[in-house]
């Protein structure tokens, strides 16, 4: 069994974290259903949001009469020291328990500090010592923001995305942290769905000791994958190297990563999904990107405005609308029969 400690916390769990974003998409029944399954083998982290709708309350509803048995994580979108304490009270009333192991900064445009005039690290220190939270992160996508959160000292976790998919500044971030006693928290481990082989995933993170996959799951055979690694963790073979060495040379680069960070579009587009249709429609079942609903989503980007808000607003630095144009003549074509 792989086992990972997070930095400082102290926290050690089996290199598999449970990332419940996705359950929001499935009943609460199901969700509660998975994340029994989970517990009951051995993974130990859960990670969440107050962004991610009912997800705290699902996590409440199925685990919270076992809330000494795991480590749990949330996160707040909050801008001021008001919304902090609402969120807080908010995650803590839908998690059902009076405590947080980590409480994250979700995807801050700027990395809090005390005397920033934000008051949001005088909240998350006031919280700490109120004995709410226990250790105070940070999530980012941005590499630069990233560092300023591993200089000062001040959090005890980071968050960010990390995959096979990785350029070498993005493995500078994690060995940052490994060198500084933080842990680190890797997101996007299959790279929002365009990494299609879980064990390659799994063997390539495992080669970083230090660092904690949390891997999305909302359908039973995609945990059970994740849930077999437990006892028999996949070690990096000639073959599975093969399938990094193939994605890297196919995905590395100029390619949307789906975080959403770009949303809401004006126009009504799904930016997050038709801007990255090209590398979905050939990686991921077929079937699910040509439905009549996927059609009428791509053909909204013939609404686009073109006012570059996405573009600004995207951690990657992409050129969003050029993008979503490619993606879409790209579509139009396979639909009129070229061949895949």
């Amino acid at each position: 069994m792989d086992m990972v400690t997070l930095g400082r916390t102290g926290i050690t769990v089996n290199k598999n974290g449970f990332g419940a974003l996705p359950i929001q998409r499935v009943s609460r029944e199901e969700a509660a259903r998975l994340l029994r399954m989970a517990l009951d083998a051995g993974i130990t982290f859960f990670d969440t949001a107050r962004f991610y709708t009912d997800s705290e309350e699902k996590i409440g509803y199925a685990l919270s009469d076992r809330r000494d048995a795991f480590y749990l994580s949330t996160k707040t979108a909050a801008t001021t020291a008001e919304g902090f304490w609402s969120d807080l009270e908010t995650s803590l009333r839908n998690l059902k328990t009076d405590y947080i192991d980590i409480y994250q900064f979700h995807n801050p445009a700027f990395c809090p500090k005390p005397g920033d005039g934000s008051g949001l690290y005088e909240a998350m220190l006031e919280a700490r010592r109120q004995g709410k939270i226990r250790f105070i992160s940070i999530t980012n996508h941005r590499m630069t923001l990233a560092h300023e959160a591993i200089r000062s000292g001040l959090y005890d976790t980071l968050q960010f995305p990390f995959c096979y998919l990785a350029t070498d500044k993005d493995i500078a971030v994690a060995e940052a942290c490994r060198e500084a006693g933080m842990g680190f928290i890797a997101m996007k481990g299959l790279s929002g769905g365009l990494i299609n082989n879980s064990a390659a995933a799994y063997a390539w993170l495992a080669q970083y000791e230090h660092v904690l996959p949390i891997w999305g799951v909302q359908r039973e055979r995609e945990l059970r994958e994740f849930l077999s690694y437990i006892h028999n963790p996949p070690t990096l073979t000639a073959a599975l190297a093969a399938v990094v060495e193939r994605d890297r040379a196919q995905l590395q680069g100029n390619f949307c990563r789906g975080c959403g960070y770009c949303m809401p579009c004006p126009a009504g587009i799904e930016i997050n999904n038709c801007a990255r249709m090209s590398l979905m429609i050939r990686r991921a079942p077929r079937e699910a990107q040509l439905t009549p609903e996927m059609q009428e989503k791509m053909a909204r980007i013939e609404q686009c405005l073109h006012c570059n808000q996405c573009a600004r607003k995207c951690p990657y630095g992409l050129d969003t609308p050029k993008l979503l144009e490619d993606n879409y003549r790209d579509y139009r074509e396979i639909l009129a029969g070229k061949a895949l």
